[in-house]
């Protein structure tokens, strides 16, 4: 069985280019490989990371829509175990933003620093991120269909195509997925 996703890259339906079609048995992952997960159209066969935060509503809103596509992904509590500067060099390219794109303010030394002065450069701005991680704006999702920052926690959804097992209202009580799985918009 196959889908189509939205590729935000392409700007269109995968299903209208016959070579972007992903089928989830596409998708193998290293639960396959070892036996743990023997149903190849089980969604927990898609590898996703989040860098969380428990401690931010944001955060936990989206990593229960991740889990609400049947994914139990790779929880990096990001302020226990911060990225390496590759690692957030990585993640930054990937998502295609600066630095100063993903510096969180609220709740951190942001203005004790003067971070908010446009001398600062990349890679000083990424120095600082790396000495304080609560600077680092969260969450962040990584999925095969892409990286984000998941700030609304439903634009996990840009990257996470796959279905909805059932309704989800963020903690405030905002729906987010309705009754039928389908995306609130």
């Amino acid at each position: 069985m196959k889908w189509a996703v939205w590729c935000p890259a392409v700007g269109t339906r995968t299903g209208e280019f016959a070579s972007l079609i992903v089928s989830r048995r596409s998708v193998p992952t290293r639960a396959h490989l070892d036996g743990r997960n023997t149903d190849p159209m089980s969604s927990q066969a898609v590898t996703v990371t989040i860098y969380h935060n428990p401690a931010c509503g944001t955060s936990r809103n989206t990593l229960a829509l991740i889990r609400n596509a049947d994914v139990e992904p790779t929880v990096i509590e990001y302020l226990e175990t911060p990225p390496d500067r590759t690692t957030l060099q990585s993640l930054l390219q990937r998502m295609g933003i600066v630095p100063r794109a993903l510096l969180r303010e609220k709740g951190t030394p942001y203005a004790e620093l003067g971070l908010s002065a446009a001398h600062w450069t990349d890679d000083e701005l990424i120095d600082q991120m790396l000495a304080h991680p609560i600077l680092i704006n969260r969450p962040i999702v990584v999925t095969p269909w892409g990286v984000k920052l998941c700030r609304p926690s439903e634009t996990v959804l840009d990257i996470l195509p796959l279905p909805q097992r059932g309704p989800f209202a963020k903690e405030d009580g905002e729906l987010v997925i309705d009754a039928h799985g389908e995306r609130i918009l």
